[in-house]
């Protein structure tokens, strides 16, 4: 698709200084663009290498300036990229009709443009939104929803009952809704506690590869509106997630734990059964969450177990020096002698 600087520039808010009939058809980095690529630059510091670059457009801040370019002036430089690269070049369709190989229960209720890839299993009581697609070996188990527009990408399974929002984007090799674990020991060996519950997503959700959401074990896991979720990561039964979270890889979330709206979650973190974690807390990556433990609102947490920031920073920096605090009190135990 190719666009004009000005039409850029209208569809994402920003003001255009320079040629407003330079034609921009895709974005990239400064050091892999072409001449009709646009790019952004959204401090100092990155200004020359936006000079190297052979982009004519680029998008800048308030303050910043570049000769002999053409510039779409935004005051979040790297949004309006993000919303110009989703109109220039969006997300070529999964499949846009029905393979013949995919097997759809007779009850299951598709709407109008969905999309169903080969291999693909619907079974009854389905509900699929408007313009949703299903890549190549999805599964779909009796009575989910999935809601309109949705994007299942191949092997994504569902479990009976699961909910979809719209726009959903789930990952390859991501399972929703299988059985919590959850056990009581008696009589000297394990009962499988009952996972009868269900799980609901929100709009706007994506959810990255292989990832796992079990099911509430009597009541239901529920992730927010607009909250991202990445690759390798276990939410347990009964979680609930607020809206526009970010949760990065290898996060592991136990049973019955609440995280709020706009938390950040890093890389690694694992969050024990029963925990609450406030809205616009921050948990830096590799923190470990005792069982129960609340973590206030707008607070900033690392370690294990994760404590405020600027007390990690304090204890971390004696745990540093504990190789020569030993060897002064070596010392000071041999003068005593």
């Amino acid at each position: 698709m190719i666009r004009t600087a000005r039409e850029i520039a209208e569809f994402i808010g920003a003001q255009i200084e320079g040629d407003p009939a330079a034609k921009v058809s895709g974005v990239a980095s400064p050091e892999a663009a072409g001449p009709e690529d646009v790019i952004y630059a959204d401090s100092a510091r990155h200004l020359d290498r936006a000079a190297q670059s052979r982009a004519r457009c680029v998008l800048l801040p308030p303050g910043l300036d570049l000769a002999g370019r053409t510039i779409l002036r935004s005051a979040q430089p790297k949004l309006a990229f993000a919303k110009a690269a989703a109109w220039l070049l969006p997300s070529p369709p999964i499949t846009s009709s029905i393979h013949p190989t995919a097997i759809v229960a007779p009850t299951a209720k598709l709407g109008e443009g969905v999309g169903v890839g080969p291999y693909v299993v619907i079974e009854d009581d389905v509900e699929i939104g408007d313009g949703a697609q299903l890549g190549a070996h999805c599964s779909v188990g009796r009575g989910a929803r999935i809601g309109e527009r949705c994007r299942l990408y191949p092997r994504v399974t569902l479990y009976a009952g699961v909910r979809l929002g719209k726009n959903v984007i789930v990952h390859s090799g991501t399972v929703i809704g299988s059985d919590g674990f959850g056990y009581v020991f008696g009589e000297g060996r394990h009962w499988k506690f009952p996972q009868i519950g269900g799980v609901e997503i929100g709009d706007d959700v994506e959810i990255g590869s292989n990832t796992s959401i079990d099911r509430g074990a009597l009541d239901t896991t529920r992730i927010g509106a607009g909250t991202k979720i990445d690759n390798l990561v276990q939410v347990a039964h009964n979680v609930q997630i607020g809206e526009h979270s970010i949760i990065a890889a290898q996060t592991g979330i136990s049973g019955s734990s609440h995280i709020g709206n706009n938390v950040l979650i890093g890389g690694q973190v694992g969050i024990a059964d029963g925990c609450h974690i406030r809205d616009a807390a921050i948990v830096g990556a590799q923190a470990g969450i005792p069982t129960g433990k609340t973590i206030p609102a707008g607070q900033t947490v690392w370690g294990t177990p994760a404590r405020p920031l600027a007390r990690f920073k304090e204890q971390y920096a004696w745990f540093a020096r504990l190789p020569e605090l030993a060897e002064r009190l070596k010392k000071l135990e041999q003068q005593r002698l």
